[in-house]
């Protein structure tokens, strides 16, 4: 595809401006390894690490089939982004812009409004885990303080939720190209500090390591099918964990070049960094078992109790920075161009990342004393299942019913007569879609009923998305079909 094709002609200021506008393939500079750092960072955040870690411990499964099942999600979402990335990288559009041509280019805010709220809350509690490196970090190096607390954080802590608050905003405000080459440094370095500290305590836990990964690898299930059950259950918390990055991962993807380096960065950033990450996890927990008497899967927590001031400096710094990472990218970039869509001529890309940033941080405030008691998978899948139709939507409406070709000038033309603007701006057909797949997704993670089906909520309710869009949309598609060359 040429740059000119991606040139709009005219400009409707209540769906266009600069941020949202295709970015001409001239104009990128984004390769496999800024995609494989997206993923770096996601996954090994203080949350992703604690996400894991706790896996092999909650599900009374085998270490080895828990390890099995989280390289397995990595496989499953590498190929989901595939499919939703593409067409960032043909026609170099954000998320908000690609879905108005399956919910119409109003209806498209309500899932860009729903990508931001979930994006919001991600912020605020990933401000707050990265917080708990830099309280470490202060602590270390003059104190606790008092020890008084208010919304369940001290002093320390709520110095550092602020530090870390401010950072961000400060890094967000310098552009897109500063962001990457944070994240490109950022990702590779906690790699480095993972292993010092699984080579720390391994030195430290001495022969008793071992035994310690044979018990922790010994656990099974309860009852006959449960094995099979809590596998299937872990590669859905983990798809739901990447659920919000893989409904818009084309807000990254329209930075790369070409689609091929878009594939070898997810491949090289999901199945095999997700099975490297997810060992040197289940090393540590082991070795926490024997070092301390019980599991931990906060990483800080265990540095603390290491009680290496070197060792705490430097892994103080580069959790924060890995944490600080995934925020930007997941949870900032997201929101910004959703926020920016609802209002394009008043609403810029770095407005919309500080709107985020502002209500984000009430919501990491409350964490420890209130979002933090409903459990840490049941949120995950939870948010997850709210957008996971959007995921079907998007992906059947695209390679299906558009077969692959979309009219750049209509995606941002409010003529009532335009391709994608079906109903006054709504696609209701794709409205009832969501509505219909939502409340069944969400119902397997609130209703005790189904909770069986817990944590196959983003699973279902992107296959259902596509499934009931598809079903609603055979007219529309036969008719787009026909006037294709």
């Amino acid at each position: 595809m040429k740059d000119s094709d991606l040139d709009i002609q005219s400009i409707d200021t209540t769906l266009y401006n600069e941020d949202l506008a295709p970015i001409p393939h001239s104009k990128r500079s984004w390769g496999w390894f800024e995609i494989f750092n997206v993923w770096s960072n996601d996954i090994q955040s203080l949350f992703g690490y604690t996400l894991a870690a706790s896996l092999f411990l909650t599900y009374g499964l085998n270490g080895w089939a828990v390890m099995a099942a989280i390289i397995l999600a990595g496989v499953i979402v590498m190929y989901l982004v595939n499919l939703t990335g593409k067409p960032s990288v043909k026609y170099g559009i954000p998320f908000p812009v690609m879905i108005r041509a399956s919910m119409g280019v109003r209806g498209a805010n309500f899932p860009a409004m729903l990508r931001a709220i979930i994006g919001i809350f991600w912020y605020g509690v990933q401000t707050y885990f990265a917080s708990t490196a830099v309280a470490l970090l202060i602590t270390a190096l003059f104190g606790a303080g008092d020890g008084s607390t208010f919304l369940g954080l001290s002093g320390v802590a709520w110095v550092s939720f602020v530090i870390v608050w401010v950072f961000q905003i400060a890094i967000f405000w310098q552009g897109i190209d500063r962001i990457k080459h944070f994240l490109n440094w950022a990702g590779p370095l906690v790699y480095l500090v993972m292993v010092a500290l699984m080579i720390v305590v391994w030195v430290q836990a001495g022969d008793e390591l071992l035994p310690a990964v044979a018990t922790i690898f010994s656990a099974s299930g309860e009852h006959s099918g449960s094995s099979i059950a809590a596998f299937l259950a872990i590669v859905g918390t983990m798809v739901a964990y990447f659920a919000a990055v893989v409904i818009n991962f084309g807000d990254f993807t329209r930075f790369v070049r070409s689609e091929r380096e878009m594939k070898l960065g997810n491949l090289l950033g999901l199945p095999l960094n997700v099975a490297f990450f997810s060992f040197i996890a289940l090393i540590i927990t082991a070795g926490t078992l024997v070092l301390f008497g019980e599991a931990l899967t906060n990483p800080a927590d265990i540095v603390e109790r290491v009680d290496s001031l070197p060792l705490t400096i430097v892994a103080a710094l580069t959790f924060f920075a890995a944490t600080v990472g995934i925020n930007l990218v997941a949870n900032f970039i997201p929101p910004a161009y959703d926020l920016a869509n609802l209002f394009p001529s008043k609403i810029s890309f770095k407005m919309g990342g500080l709107i985020t940033a502002i209500i984000a941080f009430f919501v990491g405030a409350l964490w420890v004393s209130v979002i933090s008691q409903i459990g840490v998978p049941g949120f995950v899948n939870a948010l997850g299942a709210i957008v996971a139709p959007f995921y079907g939507i998007i992906v059947v409406d695209y390679y299906l019913v558009k077969r692959q070709h979309l009219d750049m000038e209509q995606l941002f033309s409010s003529d009532p007569a335009g391709a994608y603007h079906y109903v006054k701006g709504w696609n209701s057909k794709a409205l009832a879609a969501f509505g219909m797949a939502a409340l069944f997704s969400i119902s397997t993670v609130l209703i005790p009923t189904l909770s069986d089906l817990n944590g196959y909520g983003w699973l279902i309710g992107a296959g259902l998305g596509g499934l009931f869009y598809h079903f609603l949309m055979r007219s529309h598609k036969v008719a787009i079909a026909s006037t294709q060359p």
